[in-house]
């Protein structure tokens, strides 16, 4: 082991804290954590020079690939201009021009406005609490609840946390956050008291933190028509599945929705840089104009902040550049029958779920019964996977297939390799 890496290696284990991660395992002496140190297109080495396929697209942000000139060059030519500057009280040329390209991506007159944040949670935050003042200003304050789904994920942050359906996560401050209302289909929905409902909150087409499981087709269409019958709002949370990653810039488009919010953010900037953005419509908008008292008071330090939007600017450009939804769509045929072999092949793979470039691998014993939790069998797989040279993250027993959109096709073959190994 290098000098470098292993000084890494003991500053991280003495003062650093991972998300998601038992910390006692991770500083055990015997535990030696992969140092990632560079990245190529759809690849990353660490600090020993081991090449790895980034299969998970580093927590599901990359989208054109790691180094990707044209981002670096957004990036460098931003900071020789201004890193940051407050948008409290100033405007920046960045954040005008995303702003306006973000919403024309939508028909006019629906998403016209975007406050931006930092992140997905924050995102999500800004639209639950712009729900609740939009009520409290238009004379409905008895408008309080929110309805998200079972086994959701809408972020970390306490609000978004309410939200959130997986109970490892969520279920110790589940009463410091907002009332929520967990159903697990549209009928569930029907038979709630909508009277008290502010908004109703999707990921639309398919579940992430849910072990990848897609939606029935045809229910996000219902659920918008569900909601303006029952006059609440209906906010998406595209975080995980904007930008292309279901075949389409937005999962709405393959239904035609238009949501009440739109949160967004991971892909926003391809990967670079941290950026959240929350567009809504000019009637939500104008409900917050009048006295200061009306006014939205909520920000961030770096909202808005010039490099990331810059760098989200450029990322954009590259899907008209490149083509990259064009060239994606035989990708995903490819991915499609590539996961239909796999399952046919490996007797440990129940099942396999797809939404557009997005995949999850079910694990299970040969007799179709889940492993004992014990034995933790996604985790030994991703463990495992390294030694292939495959990155990415285990849901419980699912293995996530979400690769970079600039993947090759040949690339997926890194999995069957993995498995046959497992």
């Amino acid at each position: 082991m290098r000098e470098d890496t292993r000084q890494w290696m003991e500053a991280d284990k003495r003062h650093c804290w991972h998300p998601f991660t038992p910390q006692e395992a991770w500083t055990a002496p015997d535990h030696q954590p992969l140092v990632m140190a560079r990245g190529e297109g759809a690849w990353l080495w660490d600090s020993e020079g081991r090449k790895y396929f980034d299969g998970n697209s580093s927590i599901w942000t990359n989208i054109h690939g790691h180094n990707h000139p044209v981002l670096n060059e957004a990036l460098r030519k931003q900071s020789e201009e201004v890193a940051h500057t407050s948008y409290l009280g100033f405007a920046n040329p960045r954040a005008s021009e995303l702003a306006e390209k973000l919403v024309s991506f939508f028909p006019p007159s629906t998403l016209e406005r975007v406050f931006f944040s930092d992140n997905g949670s924050t995102a999500v935050e800004v639209a639950m609490k712009m729900s609740l003042q939009f009520w409290m200003q238009s004379g409905e304050p008895k408008r309080s609840r929110f309805v998200a789904f079972a086994n959701a994920y809408h972020g970390d942050t306490m609000g978004a946390a309410s939200l959130g359906g997986v109970s490892r996560f969520f279920e110790r401050f589940r009463k410091f956050g907002v009332e929520v209302d967990f159903v697990a289909s549209l009928d569930e929905l029907a038979q709630l008291d909508s009277e008290g409902i502010a908004a109703v909150i999707i990921e639309p087409l398919i579940q992430g933190v849910n072990e990848m499981r897609p939606w029935p087709q045809g229910m996000l269409g219902s659920l918008r028509e569900f909601c303006d019958g029952a006059g609440m709002h209906l906010i998406l949370d595209e975080v995980m599945t904007g930008f292309g990653r279901t075949g389409t810039m937005f999962a709405c488009e393959q239904e035609e929705v238009v949501p009440d919010f739109l949160c967004l953010a991971k892909g926003l900037t391809g990967g670079y840089m941290p950026l959240a953005a929350t567009l809504t419509t000019g009637q939500v908008y104008e409900a917050f104009l009048g006295s200061e008292e009306n006014a939205f008071y909520y920000g961030h330090s770096y909202t808005a902040n010039p490099l990331g939007c810059a760098v989200a600017l450029a990322s954009l450009g590259l899907f008209e550049s490149e083509n990259t939804l064009e060239l994606l769509k035989p990708k995903i045929v490819a991915m499609s029958e590539f996961l239909r072999e796999l399952k046919n092949e490996q007797t440990l793979v129940h099942e396999v779920r797809q939404c557009g470039f997005i995949a999850g691998i079910e694990l299970r014993q040969q007799d179709g019964e889940p492993f004992p939790a014990g034995q933790k069998m996604g985790e030994r797989f991703c463990m495992a996977a390294r030694e292939h040279g495959l990155l990415t993250r285990p849901i419980r027993d699912t293995i996530v297939m979400m690769p970079p959109l600039c993947s090759e096709i040949g690339d997926l073959e890194i999995w069957r390799r993995a498995l046959k190994a497992l």
